[in-house]
């Protein structure tokens, strides 16, 4: 907690993070390079609403958007414990993560298997 006495802005960074860890480390998820290579390529987030320690744990909706030939885009929807899942949240952030091949540190193609994987976690389009 900072001096404002809600959760600090780079805590919240981390926990973003931790958020994304079941996604992409899922036991049906493929293993490269979601386990062994992906870089932060951007970063948003954009605080609604203040969170406290006291609303934790919290609750983080993710969702994958724009899943191209070697990126992609995870949403986060971050609430207190006691928030209607309906509710607004208190925060949204975006985040762009690039296939990358630490060894020879360049970024390269997701594989089919890959991209299908992501899109499954693709928000259903709302009906017209």
């Amino acid at each position: 907690m900072d001096a404002y006495q809600h959760i600090n802005n780079a805590r919240m960074v981390t926990l973003l993070e931790e958020a994304r860890i079941p996604l992409l480390f899922a036991p049906d998820a493929p293993t490269k390079p979601l386990e062994a290579g992906l870089l932060v390529a951007r970063l948003e987030v954009d605080y609604k609403g203040q969170l406290r320690h006291q609303d934790s744990p919290l609750q983080v909706t993710l969702s994958t958007a724009r899943v191209r030939a070697a990126d992609f885009v995870v949403q986060h929807e971050v609430r207190g414990v006691d928030d209607d899942p309906d509710a607004a949240p208190a925060v949204l952030a975006t985040v762009r993560l690039a296939a990358f091949d630490v060894e020879n540190q360049r970024v390269h193609r997701l594989s089919a298997e890959q991209r299908a994987y992501l899109k499954d976690f693709q928000p259903e389009p709302a009906p017209a």
